[in-house]
């Protein structure tokens, strides 16, 4: 029997190289969000790519920049520690760009990384093949890679390729995942809180923060809608008149609202179902805590 592959992959580069539409093609459908807004993906998502002999899980880190604020210092930590955690890097540099301050920030973090490092170059689809040979040259002389590849995420060119590379290169190990487990869900995290986050702007002071949101489920339908259904529990039936309002119209609003902002987020048309319910005290019950999402910790 041959061995069993596993390991982990970081994928890092400038705001807007690719790194997002590349990990859409490895699972095989959207899980990172993709959006031409640099610095959408705020935290690490991982993706499972599963084949009998191998299981690699890639780790979307956010683009990597010169921070400008708290959030932008929180980002860029996060990518940081993915490159310590991982087994690859790949770093990702579109072909249409031409290397600049951001890139040469980065190789300089990448030359103190002890995981082999490939540069995978994107948007091979956009430039003159005689082109690439210029851009390789340039980049051999700033770094020794393991390998480089040039792709096409968007239209899968030699995307076979740097899979049969990635795999090759990794360790014995276990399957971490399920065969049909693709991602660690965390747009399902997302929506819960832009949910949220209406029902405490338009209730404010009438609803506490004893609200949470759960999304019991999110499937595209045939119309090409993204179905989602989410739940608002509350601590009190007061609380849940509130929120639905006279006539419903509270509810709509939320909904309404959340949908907006969700639709931008995973850039799809979204059909939002809204149900309140009531769970006493569920603030103070380790069983709601956990269900809902909140680990003791954060206490």
């Amino acid at each position: 029997m041959t061995e069993h592959k596993s390991g982990f992959v970081a994928i890092v580069g400038r705001p807007n190289v690719g790194k997002s539409t590349l990990l859409n093609r490895i699972v095989g459908q959207k899980i990172a969000i993709m959006s031409d807004k640099a610095q959408t993906t705020r935290n690490k998502i991982q993706g499972v790519y599963t084949t009998e002999e191998a299981q690699l899980i890639f780790i979307d880190t956010p683009g990597i920049h010169k921070p400008k604020h708290r959030l932008g210092d929180f980002m860029v930590e996060t990518a940081y520690s993915a490159l310590r955690e991982v087994d690859a890097v790949l770093f990702m540099i579109a072909a249409d760009d031409k290397r600049g301050r951001g890139d040469d920030f980065i190789i300089e973090r990448l030359k103190n990384v002890a995981s082999p490092v490939y540069l995978i170059i994107n948007k091979i689809d956009k430039v003159h093949p005689d082109q690439l040979l210029g851009i390789i040259d340039d980049y051999r002389q700033q770094m020794d890679f393991k390998e480089i590849i040039p792709i096409s995420a968007t239209e899968g060119n030699n995307f076979e390729t740097l899979m049969k590379t990635l795999v090759s290169q990794m360790p014995e190990g276990p399957q971490y995942f399920p065969d049909d487990q693709i991602t660690d869900h965390p747009e399902y995290f997302i929506v819960s809180e832009l949910v949220r986050e209406k029902v405490l702007l338009l209730t404010r002071d009438e609803v506490p923060h004893s609200v949470a949101v759960v999304v019991d489920s999110m499937k595209r339908n045939e119309d090409d809608k993204v179905h989602i259904q989410a739940t608002i529990i509350v601590e009190r039936d007061s609380q849940k008149g509130i929120i639905i309002g006279k006539g419903g119209k509270m509810l709509k609003n939320i909904g309404s609202k959340a949908r907006r902002d969700i639709e931008l987020l995973l850039g799809d048309k979204v059909y939002l179902e809204l149900w309140v319910k009531v769970q006493k005290d569920w603030r103070d019950k380790q069983t709601y805590l956990t269900d809902y999402g909140y680990k003791t910790e954060d206490y």
